[in-house]
């Protein structure tokens, strides 16, 4: 998704409800603590960042409706790109929680690191039928705030 093969785009996701403090903080904020995060971890180094970006995305959970029926016949054609990975929530349009979105994107780099283009094992993860989240009745839906950074 870069132009230059020798790049990667990172993407960094906060999960918050709309108006709150870390909704609200500025982009420049936003930035400034993506950053901090994968420097800290040891993902990037922030001599290496180019550019970054914040978008915020409300209702950020993936509906269900109209021709998702015909869902797989996007996900194939997605999947002839080589260098595209989807994963997470708002990647793969599947409900998937914390866990399941942090694996499907471990799964990526794994298949990107073996030569792997075949994203079968990806779309597998988050398919036994007795493990999926609820929400109570008196639960908010959740927003996101998205910072992304290539490096």
């Amino acid at each position: 998704m870069v132009s230059d093969p020798g790049k990667v785009w990172i993407g960094v996701e906060y999960f918050c409800n709309e108006g709150d403090g870390l909704w609200t903080r500025t982009d420049e904020q936003m930035k400034k603590l993506a950053v901090e995060e994968l420097v800290r971890i040891g993902i990037i180094e922030e001599r290496g960042l180019l550019d970054s970006t914040v978008l915020r995305m409300p209702k950020a959970y993936p509906a269900y409706f109209g021709t998702y029926a015909r869902f797989d016949e996007i996900r194939d054609y997605l999947d002839t790109f080589e260098n595209l990975f989807l994963v997470g929530r708002n990647g793969m349009h599947r409900y998937n929680n914390q866990d399941h979105s942090m694996l499907t994107a471990m799964t990526a780099v794994d298949n990107i690191i073996a030569g792997q283009q075949n994203k079968a094992n990806i779309w597998e993860l988050n398919t036994e039928k007795e493990y999926h989240e609820e929400r109570s009745a008196e639960e908010k839906p959740v927003a996101s705030a998205t910072a992304g950074s290539r490096a």
